[in-house]
């Protein structure tokens, strides 16, 4: 099987629509996405000027300048997650992501607890990335300070800037909604603006940063003193401080998620993901390095307090320092976007399998706008209900939205974990692989990589330290601990409640192409 070339006149290839039926559904989903939307669903959702800004103070505090190294560290870990992710793209050009790779090499369970762990990370990612509008916003005018004082402008842990960064989230997931329930053109448009503007101002801000260089490169080295107190030493300032870039390096399988919506799928999603992570290590690691040579005093509380913001209005100044912040809310605003999107994808996916509670209703796809409204309506008011949280316990969302990570890796881990099985015991990569994207003779050695390295950094998220999750409260230090199981423990009751009416075949019958049941693969 070969790939054909988008037509001339735009719209799928010829074969995309046909493959699709041999997975047993119909094209249901709008298919006009390009190379370039591909890439930016995943650029998007990683968005740099999204994670680096909200979150670059915690890894200076933890480990000092020298916490970059966990930059490229992290990165080779997802690297290989990613390249793994991208074979299966190029086979199984699925809307669904792990959970749909998950049921292709899995078992159903696995590909159930996968599908449904993904989407409570997604909800819970949607909340966290919304209230970075508060980081954001307020610092370039207190105008977006509606509620408390100009003290807490910025900042998410006083009472007033908790309520005021719910009602900048608020507005946020519901334009998010809105835009995700009109369909998936109106989507790709405003998140190829998105990134384009996020590529444009993190390229220009590298440069304006190195026009005011004061020290060498040297400065990676430097730890300041962050080791002491912890019982490994440096070592274990490093685990902490690593958690940063683990927060930023995630969602890059959404290139996959938007299978059904892109033109030539097996071609465009592997290269996708791949090009998605690249360009957020490159970026990403040139603006905090550049920047920490560029600030005027690298030991100032306020890189640890307000990161990023800081160090911009510091070096380069009040406006222009406030234009890169405002770059960086378009880019919270398609990274929310993204978020959403994703998190609808997987559960219609599941939906149209019959894997959700009222599943028949979820899997409705509307006939106007080609998108899943249900899905939407659902992601986007648990979303809500996630922010509210925040209102009543600020702890508890910080917990939450610290967990939301936890619930990526872990089904990352439930598709690379049976892929390296298949490769171990000679099933993969199959016979009738074709000319897709293929990891050669260096697959076992890739996915073996990106287990042990997910399996790692599982463990060093979820660990109940008081550096992160604090020590004055037990249900507050083993909150990861508690949240995740409970999800794992809700999603596996689900599951044995639901499993007995799903039948042998893997889609409903409404999402089948004209065929008999027996023609169908199961």
């Amino acid at each position: 099987m070969t790939t054909q070339e988008k037509p001339a006149g735009g719209g799928p290839a010829p074969d995309d629509s046909s493959e699709l039926e041999k997975f047993g559904y119909r094209q249901e989903l709008e298919r006009s996405l390009g190379s370039f939307s591909s890439f930016a669903a995943g650029f998007s959702y990683i968005s740099i000027l999204t994670g680096v800004f909200q979150l670059f103070f915690f890894g200076f505090a933890s480990g000092g300048p020298a916490f970059i190294w966990t930059w490229p560290l992290v990165f080779l870990g997802q690297l290989a997650v990613a390249l793994c992710f991208s074979e299966l793209a190029g086979q199984f050009p699925l809307a669904g992501s792990v959970y749909q790779w998950a049921k292709q090499i899995a078992k159903p369970a696995t590909s159930w607890l996968a599908g449904w762990i993904m989407i409570i990370g997604a909800i819970v990612t949607a909340a966290a990335v919304a209230v970075a509008y508060q980081i954001i916003l307020p610092q370039v005018s207190t105008a977006f300070q509606l509620v408390g004082s100009d003290a807490d402008a910025g900042l998410t842990s006083t009472p007033g800037g908790a309520q005021n960064a719910i009602i900048l989230a608020l507005v946020l997931v519901v334009f998010a909604t809105i835009v995700n329930i009109i369909g998936v053109k109106l989507m790709a448009k405003i998140n190829n603006f998105g990134v384009a503007v996020e590529l444009s101002a993190v390229i220009l801000l590298i440069i304006a940063l190195a026009v005011h260089i004061k020290r060498g490169p040297q400065v990676v080295f430097e730890t300041h003193g962050t080791g002491e107190g912890h019982s490994l030493g440096y070592l274990g300032a490093f685990l902490v401080a690593s958690l940063m870039s683990a927060y930023v390096f995630y969602g890059f399988d959404t290139a996959g998620s938007l299978a059904e919506e892109t033109t030539q799928p097996r071609k465009h999603a592997p290269r996708a993901i791949l090009r998605a992570i690249t360009a957020s290590f490159i970026v990403g690691g040139l603006v905090m390095l550049v920047g920490m040579m560029a600030v005027g005093n690298i030991n100032a509380e306020e890189l640890s307090t307000s990161g990023m913001p800081y160090l911009l209005k510091s070096t380069l100044g009040e406006g222009l320092g406030d234009a890169f912040l405002i770059c960086s809310a378009i880019a919270i605003t398609v990274c929310c976007l993204a978020v959403q999107t994703a998190a609808i994808r997987m559960a219609w996916a599941m939906a149209r399998d019959g894997r959700l509670p009222f599943s028949k209703a979820m899997a409705k796809v509307s006939p106007r706008s080609k998108t899943p409204v249900l899905p939407a309506l659902i992601t986007g008011g648990l979303t809500v209900v996630v922010l509210l949280i925040n209102l009543g316990n600020q702890r508890a969302f910080f917990i939450l939205t610290s967990t939301a990570i936890i619930l990526f890796y872990i089904p990352y881990l439930m598709v690379t974990g049976p892929m390296l099985v298949r490769r171990l015991r000679g099933h993969w990569p199959r016979p009738e692989h074709g000319p897709y994207f293929k990891l050669g003779r260096w697959g076992t050695l890739v996915n073996l990589v990106a287990v042990v390295y997910g399996a790692g950094m599982t463990v060093n998220l979820i660990w109940p330290r008081p550096e992160v999750y604090g020590s004055d409260h037990w249900y507050f230090q083993w909150g990861a601990v508690i949240v995740t199981a409970l999800i794992v423990i809700i999603g596996a009751i689900m599951l044995y409640v639901r499993r007995r009416t799903w039948g042998s075949a893997h889609t409903s019958p409404e999402h089948m192409p004209d065929a008999t049941p027996d023609s169908l693969p199961g």
